[in-house]
């Protein structure tokens, strides 16, 4: 099985999960200042017109984008996942979709595309740059595309299963240490064992990688890019980078800026 094919089994695998399933179907609000930052940003300039919200998951993001427009659409290429967003928020139109491919929808649909929580980071570069051709496709001229993105200088690259062995800090509670010790114990041969075998799909390029991420117990393998490669991938698509968000205060970043502290970004570019 070659990298693409399986960076694509095991992340769906991640998705479909009961822990998966359990998180994503109770998950609400932000996920991070930043995306509270750039959701902000372009709400005014398209509120009322019709929004895509793409890898809805379990229906986190239907109410932040809801209160944008009343002309919502969502998507997401996991058929639990789906269904459990179609019982959190009944009423709304929500699709069982790849977003590699959404032919169903007319060209010059939207006014807005939203990928949220680095969903764009679950696919490899080809499909990386489809999903951006799609974008570009649907969206209206002028529109906004909105998406996260791991950050390749940031915190989380080159995590290892060390990683849970950092419990939280708490007060000297004895039931509380012992659940911390408990999720511990339990966490950390699965999380080892997955690092251990995904990590033979890790890949370096120029200003963007492919690794194991620690999500999902290091369930998951994710792109991560540089700031600077992903304005110009943009670019490559006829978009033009308005503002990026850093996820750990919302602050606007610019090429150059120290963005070591930064998990992921939050991209906003319109259609030229």
């Amino acid at each position: 099985m070659g990298t693409n094919a399986a960076q694509d089994r095991i992340n769906r695998m991640a998705w479909r999960s009961r822990s998966g399933r359990q998180w994503y179907g109770t998950a609400s609000s932000w996920t991070d200042p930043g995306e509270a930052a750039a959701l902000a940003w372009v709400a005014q300039q398209v509120r009322g017109q019709p929004v895509l919200d793409v890898g809805v998951g379990g229906g986190r993001t239907v109410p932040l984008l809801s209160a944008v427009s009343s002309d919502y659409t969502a998507v997401d290429y996991t058929p639990e996942l789906v269904e459990i967003c179609r019982r959190n928020h009944p009423g709304i139109q929500v699709r069982q979709m790849d977003a590699r491919d959404m032919s169903a929808f007319p060209d010059e649909s939207f006014g807005l595309v939203m990928f949220s929580f680095n969903g764009l980071d679950a696919v490899d570069y080809e499909g990386r740059r489809t999903i951006l051709r799609e974008f570009a496709r649907v969206l209206r001229p002028g529109g906004l595309a909105m998406f996260s993105t791991h950050n390749l200088h940031g915190p989380s690259y080159r995590e290892n299963p060390s990683h849970f062995l950092r419990m939280p800090r708490r007060s000297a509670n004895l039931i509380s240490m012992g659940m911390d010790a408990a999720r511990v114990i339990y966490t950390l041969p699965i999380a080892t064992f997955n690092y251990l075998r995904y990590s033979r799909l890790n890949r370096e390029y120029d200003g963007y990688a492919l690794r194991v991420c620690a999500g999902h117990k290091f369930g998951v393998v994710l792109m991560y890019t540089e700031m600077a490669t992903q304005r110009r991938q943009l670019a490559e698509f006829g978009f033009h980078t308005e503002a990026v968000f850093g996820s750990s205060e919302g602050k606007r970043f610019h090429d150059g800026d120290d963005v070591s502290r930064e998990l992921w970004f939050h991209f906003v570019a319109r259609k030229t």
